[in-house]
Order: structure tokens, then sequence, then C-alpha cells
């Protein structure tokens, strides 16, 4: 009784994260560069539903790329809310690390993200304290990024606790023609 009691939760377990593997992406084109794609302004539209699907949260960032005097990305994001509410700006500094590696800080964010890219893909990695109403928790983001072409990009975030996925964002992002 209890193998079985142990595999079911094993299993519950296993089926609540993601299990995206880079490696199935390294051939698809277009190559991600987010040093490129994010490189001057970028419009996103997304939504956070909740483990039942539910819409939480809709919202666009403006978001400027620029490169500093260090080489790193800075990605400055301007969120405004059309349902729920949230952080109002983010500031990212990312840094090329090896090829194909990155890292990133920002201020509302646990230590160091950390990623990489995988053909046309990247997953980008970090915890977080989410605030939510009058407190906040400690949660993983799980993200994955898409190009389609040099100037869209969809992004599709898993949040966990206790590694269970506890909800999801999508994002759809659309650079700017300079």
């Amino acid at each position: 009784m209890r193998l079985i009691f142990s595999s079911l939760i094993i299993l519950f377990l296993t089926a609540c994260s993601t299990g995206i593997e880079g490696a199935k992406y390294t051939s698809l084109t277009p190559k991600f560069d987010p040093y490129d794609f994010f490189l001057g302004d970028v419009k996103a539209w997304g939504i956070v539903q909740d483990r039942d699907g539910n819409l939480v949260q809709q919202f666009t960032v403006d978001i400027k790329g620029s490169i500093n005097n260090s080489g790193q990305l800075v990605l400055d994001e301007y969120f405004e809310y059309l349902l729920g509410d949230g952080v109002k700006t983010r500031v990212w500094t990312i840094s090329k690390e090896a090829e194909n590696q990155y890292s990133g800080v920002a201020g509302d964010i646990l230590d160091k993200a950390t990623g990489g890219t995988f053909g046309n893909a990247m997953n980008w990695q970090y915890r977080m304290d989410l605030p939510v109403g009058d407190t906040s928790y400690e949660v993983k983001f799980d993200d994955w990024m898409w190009s389609f072409d040099q100037s869209t990009l969809i992004n599709r975030s898993y949040i966990e606790k206790f590694g269970i996925v506890m909800a999801e964002v999508t994002i759809f992002m659309q650079k700017s023609k300079p």
C-alpha cells in the first residue's frame, strides 16, 4: 500500500512540473539571440492564469533595451495592467557568460537568473519574491521563449512553488522596426 501511495505522489508531482528539453530546439531557426532581439524597443502583451486556467492578470509591457559600458544588455520594463495588479517597472541587467549562456539580475529577482539559448529557443530560470495581496511568496520561474522571426517572440513562463506549477504566464512580444 505504501508503494502505491508513494508512486501516486511521485506521479502527481512530476505531472505538475515542466519538462521542456532545450536540445530539441537546437536545429530550429531563426536562432535566438537576446542581445539582438531586445536591443531597441519591444512591445509585449501578456496574461497570467492560475492553476485552474482562470485569467488573473492581463498586461502590456514597454521594453527599452540598451547596451551599457560593460557590454551588458539592460532592459527597462514598464508594465500597465488591464486586469489585476503587479510590478510597475523592472530593470534587468543581462550578461553573456559563455557561448549560448546568460545570467541576469533585477531588483525583485532573488540571487541571479541563469539561462541558455537552444536554436530558436531560450530558457531562463530565476527565483522571485512574488507579491500577492498583502503577502509575498518565494517562487521559481521557468521561462521559455521561442522566436518566430527577427521581430516576433512568444514567452511561456511556469511559476512553481514546491516543484508544482501554480500559475502560467503567456507573453507575445513584437520588436519595433527601426
